[in-house]
């Protein structure tokens, strides 16, 4: 019946089993989109810092073209030096959507597109994840990994509505290079050229839109070195893994931010495919001369290549001759290795991976990706066992346990812990069905069919778990959040235009030459939105910058004045985050600690190698008498401490602070818009001074009162 043939269009036959797989892509299409699609039931807006500069970019090259593009400085960027844009930016994610929204989405404003495009392609890459798993696995395989894929929360909250950033398109096309590679060195001559062409283009592709897809590059050149001991084919793989590895390091010139000083070819990526080339090569001339003990022979050349590796990478790390990628990325190879840079430390997605996140984030495709490794290894013993080829059994344990291994050292890489376990957990599932179906054929008898159908409902129950328990931590209630701008990226669950108000009111009532200082966070956002010059923003092009903001905004005032006037800045703008008490008294009473400046201002302290303790209490978060009285920072808050309460008790209260109560503040203007202090605010959004019950996000901006008297 499945089989039964449709239609026919020329030689191919369309059948019922072909309608069942594009059905099964749909259905896998149709549920991403919509988990990806809940954050605009909170508002219509891009999510996240870095999406807004990349909308920039993308409405660049559409009034510019791409010619200037490549030549644009950005002066909005970094004030005073700006920024080269095509060398520091995800180029290929800029052009690709500029080229996209010319062909199909001329009936929308940019801004709506861009909103929509990472839902769009998010999703897309359900049906891309399909191709390469069938490749793997077969069929069956592959339509399981795509129903995993869209329901994975990794992958989900790195990519929803408004989440235009590198991931969703990146992963796109790093997985379609990957897709066309093995499809290529499984293919014969003639279709394979233009296969391992696409896959090297499509892999630069992939490192262009986001360099965290340099992971892929690891089980690629692994797979490599195993070719020349399971494959037969020599000579077909000496010209088709070179091929794959010349035109990747020739398609990365076309791209500013890997081509400026070769940084790819002689970086950790290309290595990762230069190597193992070379090693194939040698390999296979080494087995074609060797009469006797090839593979031994084999496997000591592979020996040496890792002594000789190894002492080179400790040599590097004393000598520095050969450029090493930043700690992010040295971390993901090295997950114990530690920093002491609270640059690094501070971004939320830099967090270490816990065992309850994985589980909570992989489930119950843990059990299936085990069953997966085990049924591979067994199969992997079985000679020419019709499972699936040696070639693609050994790749999918290798991308299977690096990704795994790799995402223990940042929370934002467990989407390669993610894509890893879909792939082995489809394997284990199809193999567990058919091994499970084969041992029990066709019965007549109705105790067959009762244990197919209870083996049937309790895969389908068990894999509808993670999207139903428990309801706090569930695939839909994870993936419904507002986007950044609407909560400031606080802990509120609830959507505000005060960041909006704000922005416009920057754009409208300030100077189009206007510079202005606040934490980095919010660069994006103000020179996007707000078309103003800022000083930092999430590129972290310079460090330095960053570390001297953190220092202006916890010296005194006077000092910070100072400061402010080096560095050329006409504005700053702080964030608060709080909460207005339901309670009675004469004034309204808030306390403070919701994700705003006031969250942040320890990691202002650390990357600014300050002594915490001189500005904050032993809990980490409550500010001294030194903070409050005697930090810019401090006298920028428009409240003041009134005294301390227990949460558990409100009868329990001290005036001086106690480990375990917390602050109690009111309202209180230290530099009002016509003081004659070193700032002046100018601008308080709508929150703070509606004084409603519950939450509160507090933009204020101060301009610089540049007539400002010093007393020091």
């Amino acid at each position: 019946m499945i089989n039964q043939k449709l239609v026919s269009v020329g030689t191919f036959d369309f059948k019922v089993n072909h309608l069942l797989v594009i059905g099964i892509l749909i259905l896998s299409f149709s549920i991403s989109f919509l988990l990806r699609s809940q954050p605009a039931g909170f508002g219509w807006e891009l999510n996240e810092f870095d999406p807004f500069f990349n909308y920039r970019a993308t409405q660049y090259i559409l009034e510019n073209g791409i010619p200037a593009y490549y030549e644009w400085h950005d002066e909005l960027s970094w004030y005073p030096d700006g920024r080269d844009v095509s060398r520091t930016s995800q180029a290929s994610l800029h052009i690709t959507t500029a080229i996209t929204y010319s062909l199909f989405g001329s009936s929308s404003s940019l801004y709506d597109f861009t909103i929509l495009f990472p839902a769009i392609i998010g999703s897309l890459t359900a049906i891309v994840l399909f191709a390469l798993v069938r490749v793997i696995g077969g069929t069956t395989a592959g339509l399981f990994s795509a129903l995993f894929f869209s329901i994975s929360i990794p992958v989900l909250i790195r990519g929803p509505i408004g989440w235009f950033k590198s991931e969703p398109l990146g992963l796109f096309f790093s997985l379609f290079a990957v897709y066309l590679l093995l499809s290529g060195l499984n293919s014969r001559k003639k279709i394979a050229i233009p296969k391992i062409i696409g896959a090297a283009l499509f892999t630069i592709f992939g490192l262009s839109a986001w360099g965290g897809n340099q992971f892929f590059l690891i089980p690629i050149g692994l797979l490599f070195i195993t070719l020349p001991f399971l494959r037969k084919d020599h000579k077909f793989l000496l010209w088709s893994i070179p091929l794959f590895t010349i035109f990747t390091m020739i398609f990365s010139f076309g791209f500013e931010r890997l081509s400026f000083n070769i940084s790819f070819i002689k970086g950790l990526g290309g290595l990762s495919l230069i190597v193992p080339t070379i090693f194939v090569i040698i390999t296979i001339i080494i087995q074609n001369k060797s009469n006797k003990n090839k593979t031994r022979n084999s496997f000591l050349f592979l020996a040496s290549i890792i002594i000789i590796s190894s002492i080179v990478l400790i040599l590097n790390v004393e000598s520095n001759f050969m450029p090493l990628p930043s700690h992010r990325y040295l971390n993901a190879i090295n997950p114990f290795l530690t920093t002491t840079d609270p640059l690094v430390d501070s971004v939320s997605e830099h967090a270490t991976t816990t065992i309850s996140q994985s589980f909570l984030f992989h489930s119950v495709l843990m059990i299936f990706s085990a069953i997966g490794i085990w049924l591979i290894f067994k199969n992997l013993q079985i000679k020419n066992s019709s499972f699936i080829k040696n070639d693609m059994l050994v790749f999918s344990l290798i991308i299977g346990l690096i990704g795994v291994y790799v995402s223990s050292a940042f929370l934002r890489l467990e989407i390669f812990a993610s894509i890893s376990v879909i792939i082995l957990a489809s394997l284990g599932l199809t193999a567990l069905t058919k091994e499970f179906f084969n041992s029990n054929p066709k019965s007549k008898y109705p105790t067959g069919k009762i244990i197919k159908l209870s083996y049937v409902a309790g895969i389908i129950i068990l894999l509808m778990m993670p999207m139903i328990y428990s309801p706090s931590s569930n695939v839909s209630s994870i993936t419904k959040i507002p986007p950044t701008i609407l909560n400031g990226g606080t802990n509120f669950h609830i959507a505000t235009n005060d960041w909006v108000d704000s922005l416009n009111w920057i754009k409208n009532n300030t100077p189009e030459d206007a510079v202005f200082a606040s934490w980095w966070d919010y660069g994006y956002w103000i020179s996007t939105m707000g078309e103003r010059a800022t000083l930092a923003d999430n590129a972290t092009l310079d460090t330095k910058v960053i570390t001297n903001i953190a220092r202006m905004l916890l010296d005194s005032p006077d000092e910070s004045w100072f400061a402010l006037q080096e560095m050329q800045a006409d504005y700053v703008l702080i964030f608060v985050a709080g909460t207005k008490l339901n309670v009675d008294s004469s004034q309204p009473l808030y306390s403070l600690g919701a994700g705003g400046d006031e969250s942040k201002k320890q990691w202002f302290m650390r990357i600014g190698g300050l002594d915490e303790t001189k500005f904050v209490h032993s809990d980490g978060a409550s500010g001294t008498d030194k903070f409050w009285n005697e930090t810019l920072l401090g006298q920028m808050f428009p409240f003041s401490l009134l005294g301390y309460v227990n949460p558990n008790n409100l009868n329990q209260q001290s005036e001086t602070y106690v480990p375990g109560m917390i602050g109690i503040y009111e309202k209180d203007i230290k530099y009002p818009s016509d003081g004659n202090g070193p700032l002046r605010l100018v601008y308080t959004s709508s929150s703070f001074i509606e004084e409603q019950n519950g939450s509160m996000l507090g933009v204020f901006i101060y301009e610089v009162n540049k007539d400002y008297k010093p007393l020091s």
